[in-house]
C-alpha cells in the first residue's frame, strides 16, 4: 500500500512539475520591447545608403532579425502623427480619431492639434509646450494593452523629440512620456502623467547636451567627395537655415541657439540626444528588469526635420542616416549589456515617406509639379459663392481634404450634397488633379479599389473633411520655388515603409509578401500573448515569429 501511495505522489509531483514547466514554456514574454519609429524614413534608405552602413546598426537589423520587405501605410494622409497612432493601435484613422497632426471638429469647425489638453500643464518648463496628452486618440494602443494584461505592473515610456511622438505610442496608460522644450533645451512632461519630473530626468538635463552637441557644429562624418547617393552640397533644391546664406556645409550650429534650442531637431543630433535618453530611461526606470514585460516607445525625429528642409536627395539626409546607423549600433550595444543580447524585441519602422522635390524631379524629365492649394482654395470659394451666395463655404484643405464651414451651411439651409458634388466637379478639372473623392459617395467614384480603401480608412466623420483631393505623382502642394520635401500620399514614396524585427522571439529572414503598418501592433500581440489594442483592424505576420 505505501509503494503505491508513494508511486502515486511521485506522479503526483511529476504532473505538477510538468504543469509548471508547461507554463513556463508556453507563456515565454521579453524582459523589454523597444519600438523605434525613424520620422520620414523612405523604404529604399535601407539600401541607398546600405554599402556604408556599419554592421551593428541598420545591417545588424537585416542580418540578424527580420525585414518586411514590402510595408505599406493603408490610409491617407500619410503624416506623422497618424503614423504612430496607427503604428501602435493597428487601427486608422476612421477608428482611432487621429485624422492629422491637426484636424478640425466638424461640430465646432475649431482646428486641433492631434495631442493638445488645455486641462494639463506643463511639467520641466515655463512654455506652454507641455500642455499635451493622449486624450485625443480614441482607441486604444498596444502599450496599454500590454499594462492591462499584466494589470499595470509592466512600464511603459514613451521618448521623442516630438509630443506626438511620444505621447501617442505611450498611449493613454503611459508612466510617463517625455519630449524636447525648445526655449530651455530641457526635456518635459505634462501633469498627466506626473506632478514633477524624476530626479533622473532632473539630473539628464543638468548634463545641456543639446547645448554640448550644438557647440560642436555640424560637419560631413566622412569626406564630403564620398557622398556619391546624393547631390552636389550647393543646389536650389534645398532649403537654408535661418540666417544662413547658403545650404552648405559646415553647419555652424555653434551660433545658432543664443535664444532657443529649435536648431537641434534639424541636426542629426537631435536622434543622438533622443537615443541618450532612452538609455538613461533603461538605466533608471529599470526597463527589462521586472517580473513582467516593459515597453519603450523612441521615435527619432530628426530625419523628419532634415528631410523636410534639404529633401530626399541631400548630402545632409545621407549624413544624417549615416550618423543614425552609429546611434542605432550604440543603442543596440548597450541593450545587449543591459539586458543581455536575446532578452529584448526590438522593432523599428517609419510614420510615413518622403518625395523628391519636384523641381529637381522636373529638371530630370521627370513628371512632377506643384500644386498652389491657396490659390485654388480662393477659386474654389468665388465660384460656390456665385452658386450659393456665401462667403467662404471651404474654410480648408487641410490634409488633402476639403472643409466646410458647416455653421453657415446649416444656417442657411444649404445643400451639402450638392456643395460636394460642386467640389469635385470643380477640383477634378484643376492640373496636377488625379481624383477627387466624396467620401460620403465613394462607391460612385471612378478610382482604383486600393485608393478608395485608403480614402475610406483615413475619413473620419467627426474630424475629416468629406472631399478629399488626390494629386497627380510627384505633385504636392507649394510655391514654385519650393525647397525641400514633404509627405502625406498615397504614393509609394510616402507610404512603403521599413519594418525590421530582432531580438526575442523573432526569426531570421525575410518577406516580399504585402503587409501593412496596421498590421504591426497585432503582430507584437501574438508576440506577447496579449489583447490586441480594441480598434485594431490588422493581422499578425506570421512570419515574424517563431513558433
Amino acid at each position: 500500500m505505501r509503494r503505491i501511495i508513494i508511486v502515486v505522489l511521485l506522479c503526483f509531483g511529476f504532473v505538477i512539475s510538468q504543469a509548471q514547466k508547461d507554463i513556463a514554456t508556453t507563456l515565454p514574454r521579453p524582459k523589454l520591447v523597444v519600438g523605434i519609429v525613424i520620422d520620414q524614413m523612405r523604404w529604399d534608405y535601407l539600401y541607398r545608403y546600405y554599402d556604408r552602413y556599419g554592421n551593428g546598426g541598420f545591417k545588424r537589423l537585416l542580418n540578424e532579425g527580420f525585414t518586411c520587405e514590402n510595408t505599406y501605410i493603408d490610409y491617407v494622409p500619410t503624416v506623422t502623427a497618424i503614423g504612430h497612432s496607427t503604428i501602435y493601435t493597428g487601427s486608422v484613422p476612421a477608428i482611432h480619431g487621429i485624422t492629422g497632426n491637426d484636424f478640425i471638429v466638424n461640430a465646432t469647425g475649431k482646428t486641433v492639434y492631434c495631442t493638445e489638453d488645455s486641462t494639463v500643464q506643463s511639467v520641466g518648463s515655463s512654455s506652454d509646450e507641455g500642455k499635451m496628452s493622449p486624450r485625443n486618440l480614441l482607441a486604444s494602443t498596444i502599450t496599454d494593452e500590454l499594462k492591462l494584461a499584466t494589470n499595470f505592473r509592466s512600464k511603459v515610456i514613451g521618448i521623442s523629440l516630438k509630443d506626438r511622438g511620444s505621447i501617442l505610442p505611450g498611449g493613454h496608460t503611459a508612466d510617463a512620456a517625455y519630449w524636447f522644450d525648445n526655449a530651455s533645451g530641457n526635456w518635459i512632461t505634462s501633469t498627466y502623467y506626473m506632478k514633477e519630473l524624476p530626479a533622473w530626468v532632473k539630473q539628464f538635463n543638468e548634463q545641456r547636451l543639446a547645448e554640448k552637441y550644438l557647440n560642436q557644429d555640424w560637419n560631413t562624418l566622412y569626406d564630403i567627395k564620398t557622398y556619391v547617393q546624393s547631390s552636389p552640397d550647393d543646389n536650389r533644391y534645398e532649403g537654408k537655415f535661418m540666417g544662413q546664406t547658403t545650404s552648405t556645409f559646415p553647419v555652424k550650429t555653434s551660433s545658432m541657439f543664443s535664444k532657443n534650442f529649435d536648431i537641434i531637431r534639424s541636426t542629426p543630433y537631435g536622434n543622438t540626444i533622443t537615443l541618450d535618453l532612452a538609455k538613461a530611461a533603461i538605466d533608471k526606470e529599470r526597463l527589462g528588469q521586472n517580473a513582467v514585460t516593459d515597453f519603450l516607445a523612441v521615435s527619432c525625429s530628426s530625419t523628419d526635420y532634415i528631410g523636410h528642409k534639404f529633401g530626399v536627395n541631400a548630402i545632409e539626409v545621407e549624413d544624417t542616416y549615416l550618423r543614425l546607423d552609429r546611434d542605432l549600433a550604440s543603442f543596440f550595444t548597450y541593450l545587449d549589456t543591459k539586458l543581455g543580447k536575446g532578452n529584448y524585441t526590438v522593432f523599428l519602422s517609419a510614420d510615413h515617406g518622403a518625395a523628391h522635390n519636384p523641381n529637381l524631379l522636373i529638371d530630370k524629365n521627370i513628371p512632377a509639379g506643384l500644386w498652389q492649394s491657396g490659390q485654388v482654395q480662393k477659386d474654389l470659394n468665388s465660384f460656390l459663392e456665385s452658386n450659393y451666395k456665401i462667403k467662404n463655404i471651404v474654410t480648408s484643405f487641410s490634409n488633402s481634404q476639403v472643409h466646410f464651414n458647416y455653421k453657415e451651411i446649416e444656417k442657411n439651409k444649404l445643400d451639402e450634397e450638392s456643395i460636394r458634388k460642386d467640389c469635385v466637379n470643380f477640383l477634378s478639372n484643376k492640373p496636377g488633379v488625379a481624383f477627387v473623392v466624396d467620401a460620403k459617395n465613394i462607391a460612385q467614384s471612378a478610382v482604383p479599389e486600393l485608393l478608395k480603401t485608403r480614402i475610406i480608412n483615413g475619413y473620419n466623420t467627426d474630424r475629416s473633411g468629406p472631399v478629399t483631393i488626390v494629386l497627380e505623382p510627384a505633385w504636392y502642394s507649394g510655391a514654385a520655388n519650393a525647397t525641400g520635401t514633404t509627405h502625406g500620399s498615397w504614393n509609394a514614396y510616402d507610404a512603403h515603409i521599413p519594418l525590421l524585427w530582432m531580438g526575442w522571439g523573432i526569426k531570421h529572414g525575410s518577406s516580399v509578401k504585402q503587409t501593412n503598418m496596421t498590421d504591426i501592433a497585432p503582430t507584437l500581440a501574438a508576440l506577447l500573448h496579449i489583447q490586441e489594442p480594441n480598434g485594431c483592424i490588422g493581422k499578425p505576420i506570421a512570419e515574424v515569429i517563431k513558433n
